[in-house]
């Protein structure tokens, strides 16, 4: 990690934590409680970019349906309608600290080639360069699949954060971390994981209603972002305002360090 003080940091949302537990609908409180973190490290003078899911839950509404679909011209139909109002919603909260959103819709084809991955890095840099900007990037859901069939963004989480550089990547999820023991999930999160690639069979595939991702996809993207020199830690959305000391180095959480 940067030996600074300030910090270049990826949050990563999923639709676990950005929507309601029990009804398939965006949760304004947990939004707000997460909008509230994020202006919470900006103003301790930290670089922080947004990875959000939740372009899908938030177009359930507006399109008048209960459920998920499982078709996937609908996903996406649901995704280019829900990405218009998760980025108002983001821009409203976000307002209210004098902070303002900056949309960025990609697909993983624009950061496997190196020429579109330097112009998604080169836009992301110059965003940054404005202390009121807050970007929040999302896969491009109505034209791209990868997202909607397979990870919950937790790839593109990493593949972002190694692409900027990024010194920590913090995946938030409705886990509090990698726990020591899935049938006694009191006991609590591992606190600290020396070597991600031992564990990734510790964890089992746990998908939530809305969510496409799991704790195995979160590993394969902590372990993607260690081997590209990016320290990780997974810890629980539900618990934002715990995010400032995470940061610190405090909190309850899963830290994975960076390979070298």
């Amino acid at each position: 990690m940067s030996s600074s003080a300030t910090k270049r940091i990826v949050l990563k949302f999923g639709t676990g934590i950005l929507t309601k537990i029990n009804t398939p609908e965006p949760d304004p409180v947990q939004l707000r409680k997460l909008v509230e973190a994020v202006a919470l490290l900006k103003a301790a003078g930290h670089s922080v970019v947004v990875v959000s899911s939740g372009a899908v839950a938030s177009g359930l509404k507006p399109l008048e349906l209960q459920v998920r679909p499982t078709d996937m011209t609908t996903l996406q139909a649901l995704a280019a309608v829900g990405q218009t109002h998760l980025m108002h919603d983001y821009e409203n909260l976000l307002r209210d600290h004098g902070l303002h959103v900056a949309q960025l819709l990609v697909t993983h084809e624009d950061l496997a080639q190196m020429d579109r991955a330097n112009r998604v890095k080169a836009t992301l840099e110059r965003l940054l360069e404005f202390r009121q900007v807050v970007p929040v990037i999302n896969e491009n859901d109505s034209v791209a699949i990868e997202e909607l069939r397979f990870g919950d963004n937790d790839k593109l989480s990493s593949r972002i954060a190694c692409l900027w550089g990024a010194d920590l990547l913090i995946l938030l999820t409705s886990a509090p971390g990698l726990l020591r023991d899935l049938t006694k999930p009191e006991e609590g999160p591992i606190p600290f994981v020396n070597d991600v690639d031992l564990v990734i069979h510790h964890a089992q595939e746990e998908k939530t209603k809305l969510g496409t991702g799991g704790m195995i996809s979160k590993l394969r993207a902590v372990q993607e972002a260690v081997h590209g020199g990016v320290e990780c830690i997974i810890a629980s959305g539900r618990h934002a305002e715990q995010l400032p000391a995470v940061v610190a180095g405090g909190g309850i959480c899963t830290r994975f360090p960076r390979r070298s």
